[in-house]
């Protein structure tokens, strides 16, 4: 059950009002992990309220797109996204990372509904796609695989089998996305581990490598139209983003990858987001 009904506008609209949400849930909860969180806004809400063929009744049907939170830090937009679409009810939202609670501080797949994998520790989200798009293949379904993926991540070596093992066995229906925000949990990418001519080298493990606006629902849209495309290898979408986008003072800082955000920047988070209502 694909969703297709919203306009870009209103697509556009429903993630400025998840960045509100996002900023009252973690404000309230002084935990959790905002930046990453409004970097992969638009990507993940235009998989769950656009693209993806997932029925919320049937979470278990077995020719449902697959979508995996590889950085599951991102967590609160990706539960935003599930209540939205269905899956709980979102008053559930309000006990987000509360001990007993079924919204964890990163997915987890035995107590969240719609939740393909637990994820937290990197690296982990495109290997298990890697099989959940082979045994696609194997059984003759006609399901994506979807991965969202994070620029600290893609320094772990299992990435980098997944992508070979993905390329070898021509997965076309594998679609990662890369939330090229260009800053990780200790400081931009150019500092911690630099990352250079990133599309050739993904390209030259065999993917097919698509570049777009990872802050345009249209943008996003055309390039997984775009990678369905594709035939006989798998594909990157490199989505370019900004960590901690739509807050002047979260944009491109990694000291927003997990601060709590207090009362005073709480309050210049709502006036900013507000203003933008206006």
């Amino acid at each position: 059950m694909a969703v297709s009904k919203l306009s870009d506008q209103e697509l556009t609209a429903l993630c400025h009002r998840f960045r509100i949400q996002l900023v009252e849930l973690l404000h309230a909860i002084q935990t959790g992990h905002p930046g990453g969180s409004l970097s992969a806004c638009e990507i993940i809400t235009t998989l769950y309220q656009r693209i993806l063929n997932v029925d919320p009744s049937r979470p278990e049907w077995e020719e449902r797109d697959r979508f995996i939170l590889s950085k599951g830090h991102a967590a609160p937009m990706l539960y935003l996204n599930l209540a939205e679409r269905g899956f709980f009810k979102k008053e559930k939202l309000k006990s987000l990372r509360q001990i007993n609670s079924m919204l964890q501080g990163h997915p987890c797949a035995h107590k969240t509904p719609g939740v393909e994998l637990s994820t937290g520790p990197l690296g982990l989200g495109l290997s298990a796609g890697t099989g959940m798009a082979a045994a696609a293949k194997l059984k003759e379904l006609s399901y994506y695989t979807y991965v969202l993926l994070g620029d600290g991540e893609i320094q772990e070596g299992v990435i980098w089998e997944g992508l070979m093992t993905a390329a070898k066995f021509k997965l076309d229906h594998l679609i990662a996305i890369l939330d090229h925000n260009k800053v990780q949990l200790d400081g931009t990418v150019e500092e911690i581990m630099p990352e250079p001519n990133l599309k050739e080298r993904f390209e030259a493990f065999g993917w097919q490598v698509i570049v777009c606006n990872g802050h345009c629902v249209a943008a996003i849209t055309a390039a997984i139209e775009e990678a369905k495309e594709v035939k006989g290898k798998p594909i990157m979408i490199m989505a370019q983003t900004v960590k901690g986008k739509g807050i002047s003072f979260m944009e491109g800082k990694n000291s927003w990858h997990g601060s709590p955000i207090t009362d005073a920047y709480y309050e210049q988070a709502m006036r900013e987001l507000k203003e933008v209502l206006l």
